[in-house]
């Protein structure tokens, strides 16, 4: 897995490559921590290239939403191929994060 940031209006975007599963997750979620310690509350998650998401990679994201919330901010997410929005809608996570088919949408949409 790697993950690329991006900066744009003030929305921060982590392009994440690879899969996403417990010997990546915690590369992921230090990083999410970094950007909401820094108060970077905006956060946009390309999962385009993401070929593979486990409970561990669900559970960093979820975990980040909620402290982006709590501080007035929100995480969302994009280009979910269609085997990650099968899984997100199986466990309800397509109800929870705002989902959008590419990036350029979700800013677009922000």
């Amino acid at each position: 897995m790697s993950i690329q940031q991006t900066q744009t209006n003030g929305v921060h975007r982590l392009i994440i490559s690879g899969r996403l599963d417990q010997t990546q997750t915690p590369q992921l979620e230090e990083t999410l921590n970094n950007l909401l310690t820094a108060g970077h509350y905006d956060l946009l998650v390309d999962l385009t290239a993401v070929t593979y998401i486990n409970s561990g990679g669900l559970r960093c994201l979820v975990s980040a939403w909620r402290k982006a919330r709590q501080q007035g901010g929100d995480l969302v997410l994009c280009g979910l191929n269609d085997r990650l929005q099968e899984i997100f809608g199986m466990v309800g996570f397509d109800k929870v994060f705002s989902i959008y088919p590419d990036c350029e949408t979700a800013v677009v949409n922000r």
